[in-house]
């Protein structure tokens, strides 16, 4: 039942050649209360419209902007739940109590697919409120959005080997050697590739990454990465680029990486 539900959910998935827009699936877009005021969730679908990205993972601080998103176009976009209710939880998340029973009321909705993107290094991951993090993602069958070091990322497998991890920005400066090392040890993780600076090398797709993109096509989504509100304006120039490279790439595994990879993961 599992393969024939996974052949359903390709099957419904946008195809492309080469004559074709690549629809992007973009799996790191924030709608902060700092671009509530700039653009109405109208404007923002406008501008997914415009840059060919056909869904959206979104996540936001306070969580109320993901809502508005979602309830905008439920369609298009995919919620994932910030352990943040203001900016200063960046920094303390992972040590404050309080943010457990917040999770655990706003998970109630039932809208989420995942949890984060957090922020989350080194021995942080160990801490008790973590644990129960991943807990409640496991229970709910909720991918955690991680932007972290390598060794929190191996510290979430250490707590549940089988949660599903999606590693922002794919480590953002950890060594590829390390990311590929992680993707072959986990196959459970996912990359989400923004500001990953390495990626690309004198306009070309870095080689490195592209063998990685070949060895584990099913592995590796696109991602934006709104923090600030400038960023929007940005999506559009960042999907035409990541059209570029990825034509570099043999169709069906640019294909995985632009759209389906996303849409697998986190469902139609």
């Amino acid at each position: 039942m599992k393969g024939f539900l996974a052949c359903v959910v390709f099957l419904a998935i946008p195809t492309w050649s080469a004559a074709q827009t690549l629809p992007l699936f973009d799996a790191h877009i924030h709608y902060n209360s700092d671009a509530w005021e700039r653009l109405s969730p109208r404007a923002v679908i406008r501008l997914l419209d415009d840059a060919g990205i056909e869904r959206a993972l979104v996540s936001s601080t306070p969580d109320d902007g993901t809502l508005r998103l979602f309830e905008a176009a439920p369609e298009r976009i995919v919620p994932e739940l910030r352990p943040y209710r203001t900016p200063a939880d960046v920094s303390t998340w992972h040590r404050d109590p309080s943010i457990v029973p917040y999770l655990e009321q706003r998970l109630r909705k039932g809208v989420y697919k995942g949890i984060g993107e957090f922020h989350l290094h080194g021995a942080q991951a160990r801490s008790p409120i973590v644990q129960r993090v991943v807990e409640l993602a496991a229970a709910g069958n909720l991918v955690l959005h991680a932007h972290s070091d390598p060794a929190a990322v191996e510290a979430l497998f250490a707590i549940n080997p089988r949660i599903r991890v999606l590693w922002a920005h794919a480590g953002m400066d950890a060594a590829i050697e390390d990311v590929a090392r992680l993707l072959e040890k986990h196959d459970t993780l996912w990359l989400e590739i923004s500001y990953r600076n390495d990626l690309l090398g004198e306009g070309r797709l870095d080689a490195a990454w592209k063998a990685l993109m070949l060895r584990h096509p099913d592995r590796i989504l696109y991602g934006t990465d709104t923090w600030t509100p400038s960023r929007f304006d940005e999506i559009g120039r960042q999907a035409k680029a990541a059209r570029a490279w990825l034509r570099e790439l043999p169709d069906d595994v640019a294909a995985r990486i632009a759209y389906r990879n996303g849409a697998a993961l986190f469902g139609r």
